[in-house]
């Protein structure tokens, strides 16, 4: 089986064409972005992290490796779950673009889910 293709982006990048299907994992609507205008297929809240997380994580840097812990364990539970074996299996069909508004996007957690996504499924 071939490890899914899936990138990260700021959603305030334009789209390139090796994007593939773009979803929007933030919980909260980018600040700037008209939703009429806004590039992307699908916005899958189901898969953010919960607001209390999100406010402890605070896109503080020294809390990162503590923070992907916690939002692997939140993605675990069933309906976060859904939503992930969705986008799992999307992303075996092609390449996924998981956006965000994050000014950095290697510590987001658009970049832990796509590590999720990447791994094999447990059976």
């Amino acid at each position: 089986m071939t490890t899914p293709q899936v990138q990260v982006r700021r959603i305030y990048q334009p789209a390139a064409d090796g994007d593939g299907y773009r979803v929007l994992v933030d919980r909260l609507w980018p600040r700037g972005i008209a939703k009429d205008t806004a590039e992307f297929d699908e916005w899958c809240k189901d898969v953010a992290p919960s607001t209390d997380l999100r406010k402890w994580y605070g896109h503080d840097p020294d809390r990162f490796a503590e923070f992907g812990r916690r939002y692997r364990a939140e993605l675990g539970q069933a309906e976060p779950s859904r939503a992930v074996g969705q986008l799992r299996a999307r992303a075996r069909q092609g390449p996924v673009t998981l956006l965000t508004a994050t000014k950095d996007p290697a510590i987001s957690a658009a970049a832990v889910l796509a590590d999720v996504l990447r791994e094999q499924p447990e059976r």
